[in-house]
């Protein structure tokens, strides 16, 4: 497990870039990488554009970007109170089915609601998972994943504290009459981004059967050859300590 912390959204994604060339190459094994991004829409490869509901100029007054991206799914919102999940696993080893694995990491976040005291569940023909409030039905996690030969990437983001309003600048999901929620605002009370974070890394272990190691963002950086902007890069080198390690029951 990785926290890489607050992470501008490109940054991210050529982190997970290399991750994934690292996992196919057997340099490094399962992991999942947890991070925060500043304020950023991203539309996936399957999105609608129409489903952006400001112009560049209100998205530059909220100091939101904009960032295409290569994961399922259509449009969704990123920003501060949202723990965000980026595994990367080679299915290969698990189980070659990508419904199931969305089905995993739905799992993962349905448990660490009800540690919570949240019911969240499945809705069917969508992704994510999903609460009945006062409001009706609301989103509170969201899912887009890319596969490149069985290696993952991309993920899970779970509304902590997220500030709603942001979601208005888009249909979320593409799914038009429904809206985000946060667990914050289901409970009525503030919660702890870190202990959500530790929630979801222990049930996701449970269901993938792999023991969660902490490693640092930096210590990652060192043995994979990944660098900072600006930053010249490094050549991948062997990871000595694994990240996520166990046997499958």
């Amino acid at each position: 497990m990785v926290d890489a912390g607050l992470i501008r959204y490109g940054e991210a994604c050529e982190l997970q870039r290399r991750l994934v060339g690292a996992r196919k190459a057997g340099v490094v094994p399962d992991m999942l990488l947890f991070c925060e991004h500043p304020h950023v829409i991203t539309l996936g490869r399957n999105g609608k554009r129409e489903n952006l509901l400001a112009g560049n100029r209100l998205l530059a007054q909220m100091n939101v970007a904009f960032h295409p991206t290569d994961r399922g799914g259509d449009i969704t919102y990123h920003g501060p109170g949202q723990v965000v999940g980026y595994p990367i696993l080679d299915l290969a080893e698990h189980r070659r089915d990508v419904r199931w694995y969305v089905e995993q990491l739905e799992e993962t976040m349905i448990r660490a609601s009800a540690d919570f005291g949240s019911e969240a569940r499945r809705v069917e023909g969508r992704h994510g998972i999903w609460v009945e409030s006062a409001a009706g039905e609301e989103k509170l996690g969201a899912i887009g994943v890319h596969l490149s030969r069985w290696v993952t990437s991309h993920g899970f983001a779970y509304n902590v504290s997220s500030d709603l309003r942001y979601f208005d600048l888009i249909v979320p999901c593409g799914i038009s009459g429904r809206r985000a929620t946060s667990l914050e605002r289901l409970l009525g009370r503030s919660v702890d981004a870190r202990e959500v974070r530790d929630r979801l890394a222990l049930h996701f272990g449970e269901i993938f059967t792999r023991e969660m190691i902490p490693v640092g963002a930096d210590e990652l950086e060192h043995k994979i050859g990944l660098t900072r902007p600006g930053e010249e890069r490094k050549e991948l080198v062997p990871m000595e300590a694994e990240v996520l390690k166990g046997s499958r029951a």
